[in-house]
């Protein structure tokens, strides 16, 4: 079950990770506009505004439950 859950997070973690590079690499290469200078979208900070406020706490968080889950993992035991 354990390693279940591990795998449905490190997608979910790669979804999210490729969300915040596809954010910079569209306002980097003017695909969106960004007004602003912080490489986010401005049409994408109205919809998903607190998700980039709290990037840092989410990949945080994300790589202590990854960390753990590995841990108690079976996928990699000797």
């Amino acid at each position: 079950m354990i390693d279940l859950i591990l795998i449905s997070l490190v997608v979910v973690t790669l979804i999210i990770l490729f969300l915040f590079w596809y954010a910079k690499y569209t306002a980097k290469s003017g695909f969106s506009k960004d007004e602003n200078q912080n490489d986010i979208p401005d049409s994408w900070e109205k919809r998903f505004g607190i998700l980039f406020k709290l990037k840092n706490l989410i990949i945080l968080i994300l790589g202590i439950l990854i960390g753990f889950l590995l841990n108690n993992s079976s996928l990699f035991s000797s």
